[in-house]
């Protein structure tokens, strides 16, 4: 029976093809803007989900509470002094101190930019330590900075990019300035893909000194021991710094927080930015549902006669419930089927003009469950956008519906 009624079913939308077609392009529509808008929102997750495996889950950070402030070159830094107090807590491995800024910086005759300016100590682990955490994942031309380096620098990737900071790319040797200070570039860490990261300056403390006049830190990275959990040393820090700078509890003008913490913030941010583009698509999905139960009523009232000569020759109720249900539910899954693949190559092209415009790692991902998740989702809608016409079809009187014009 099933056969039967999809082959009647599908041979019943054939025949008011225009009209089946326009109710599917409808939730298509719909389901391409779940589908695109959701692999870009996984896509965001699987990258975070890849760095933290990539970065580990012993690394900790501190940093001022106002740190828009403390940007500012406000009161709130952290002292030499105060990194040698942590290192000393028992559990961190490693520990160093990080300047930053946003400075303006020259290339040639070319018109200013003012990226992120990071002052990184030149001591190989604590150099390792500080690249994890912000300049990717290693050298992509050039060398990263050593000991001796203090007015020369390593530059983010997008230095290499005709047009995507300065019109002509930067070379190894060529002379960039920061803060009106003549700076030799020694080599480019790899992409990252945000451009942001991707447009930043490194250079020594020691160089960061000479140029901007300041000593004082404004992010404080640790690793944690192999041994040690880092959430709970990361509460032990915060603790125990907060009593050796004498400020109550509540009170303290830093916060510590694990890199793992620090992805979790992301992701639910992130979670709740996919809710709200999703719930936006819906509004299309339910115009859809509309619009499919719009078609069934139409049939429905043009097949008056037809259904009352099939209950007359012995179709049950449930038989003309099943074939209106089938009926909507295949346009449903047809449209879905159909706007899986506009959303494929919807995103896929958004990711292709991303990776052109320097944000690679905004990329669409496609896990199995999504694909199965949004066909099952669009014959559900469509299936339930027909039940009530459907209902109403079976409930029809035999001889009502033959007498019917």
């Amino acid at each position: 029976m099933i056969k039967e009624i999809l082959r009647y079913s599908i041979s019943n939308l054939w025949q008011r093809r225009r009209r089946s077609l326009l109710t599917i392009l409808s939730i298509l529509i719909g389901i391409t803007a779940i589908f695109a808008l959701s692999s870009f929102g996984l896509g965001l997750q699987h990258l975070m989900e890849e760095i933290a495996k990539t970065m580990g889950t012993d690394k900790i950070m501190m940093m001022p509470k106002d740190y828009m402030t403390a940007l500012d070159k406000s009161n709130v830094r952290f002292t030499e002094e105060d990194l040698d107090f942590l290192r000393k807590i028992n559990g961190v491995e490693e520990a160093t101190g990080m300047i930053m800024c946003s400075s303006k910086v020259k290339f040639k005759d070319y018109k200013e930019k003012y990226p992120y300016v990071m002052g990184m100590s030149t001591e190989p682990k604590e150099e390792r330590l500080a690249e994890e955490m912000f300049a990717g994942y290693g050298i992509e031309k050039g060398r990263a900075l050593k000991k001796g380096d203090v007015l020369k620098a390593t530059l983010g990737y997008n230095y290499l990019v005709p047009d995507r900071i300065f019109k002509k790319p930067v070379s190894l040797g060529d002379k960039i300035e920061i803060n009106n200070v003549k700076v030799e570039v020694v080599g480019f860490y790899e992409e990252i893909g945000n451009p942001s990261d991707d447009m930043n300056v490194y250079i020594s403390l020691e160089g960061y000194k000479e140029i901007f006049e300041e000593e004082d830190y404004f992010f404080i990275l640790l690793r944690a021991a192999p041994d040690q959990d880092a959430t709970a040393l990361a509460d032990k820090i915060k603790e125990r710094f907060r009593k050796y700078k004498g400020q109550k509890e509540g009170q303290e003008e830093f916060f510590a927080q694990t890199y793992v913490q620090m992805m979790e913030s992301y992701d639910a941010a992130l979670n709740v930015l996919i809710g709200i583009l999703v719930l936006i698509a819906l509004v299309s999905v339910v115009v859809a549902a509309v619009n499919i139960m719009n078609t069934m009523y139409t049939s429905i009232l043009e097949r008056t006669r037809e259904i009352g000569i099939m209950k007359s020759v012995g179709a049950r109720n449930r038989f003309i419930l099943l074939v209106f249900i089938t009926e909507s539910g295949v346009l449903g899954l047809i449209g879905g089927l159909i706007g899986l693949g506009v959303g494929y190559l919807i995103a896929k092209t958004g990711g292709l003009i991303a990776i052109a415009s320097g944000v690679s790692m905004l990329q669409p991902y496609f896990p199995y469950w999504l694909v199965i998740g949004c066909i099952f989702f669009a014959f559900f809608v469509g299936a339930i956008a027909g039940l009530l016409p459907a209902y109403q079809a079976s409930q029809l009187k035999p001889v009502d519906a033959l007498r019917y014009e």
